[in-house]
């Protein structure tokens, strides 16, 4: 039986991750379009990392059609925006690779991690790219590819072909 102290214990890293995004987004973004300045490419690039950090779900694809919209070079956005991706996405890996499953369960909830692994014993690379190409949880993914020890260099060349793919369409887009 589950008492208020257990819930509590269960639901706060769950807070904790969402107020941290919360002030990522609001520190950084939120201040440009409330305060009606010009906007801040590091503001961007600060928020495009942080949403491809497997811990923090933020929609990264809104922030960088923002940006397009208010007139941002659209060269320097998507390279922020695939480069910063990639950072963020090698870190998740190693993260994977090198931290106790506990403590990652613990983070992004066991469903989560093992649909990310099924995935990827099932469809190896061509599951990188489809979840790097869609806007799907594809730092989870390359969470999952670190905790299995897929090959780095693989697991990399997949997402960067479908992000840069994912941000071109974007770009065509709107």
């Amino acid at each position: 039986m589950n008492t208020p102290y257990q819930k509590l214990k269960q639901i706060l890293p769950f807070l904790i991750l969402a107020a941290m995004a919360i002030t990522i987004v609001s520190l950084t973004i939120g201040k440009e379009i409330y305060g009606h300045r010009e906007q801040n490419l590091v503001s961007f690039a600060v928020v495009n990392f942080s949403g491809y950090l497997f811990f923090l779900l933020m929609p990264v694809e809104l922030a960088f059609v923002y940006y397009l919209k208010s007139g941002a070079d659209v060269y320097l956005l998507n390279a922020l925006a695939v480069s910063t991706a990639i950072a963020a996405q090698f870190l998740d890996y190693y993260i994977g690779r090198f931290f106790s499953f506990h403590i990652i369960d613990r983070l992004i909830g066991r469903h989560r991690y093992e649909k990310a692994k099924t995935e990827i014993r099932k469809y190896g690379n061509i599951a990188i790219f489809i979840f790097n190409l869609l806007p799907l949880s594809s730092p989870v993914i390359l969470l999952a590819a670190g905790m299995l020890k897929h090959r780095l260099k693989e697991a990399l060349f997949y997402s960067l072909a479908g992000l840069l793919l994912k941000y071109l369409i974007i770009t065509i887009i709107f």
